[in-house]
């Protein structure tokens, strides 16, 4: 059996309030490496020119106050 499969089958046999616990964990996994992953786009530069046409937008009256 592959790993992938006996994860399926042990979350499918957990109780309610084990899968909720398992779901907010497994949720907060999901932001972490998100979050990681963001970290070094930014790091390496990929979210440079989309800042800038943000900034561009602003300075040019193109958006709208929250």
């Amino acid at each position: 059996m592959m790993k992938l499969e006996q994860i399926e089958r042990s979350v499918a046999s957990l109780s309610d309030e084990e899968l909720k616990s398992f779901a907010e964990w497994f949720d907060e996994l999901r932001w972490e490496r998100w979050d990681h992953q963001m970290e070094g786009g930014v790091k390496a530069g990929r979210l440079d020119r989309l800042v800038a046409d943000a900034r561009a937008e602003i300075a040019a009256g193109k958006t709208k106050p929250l």
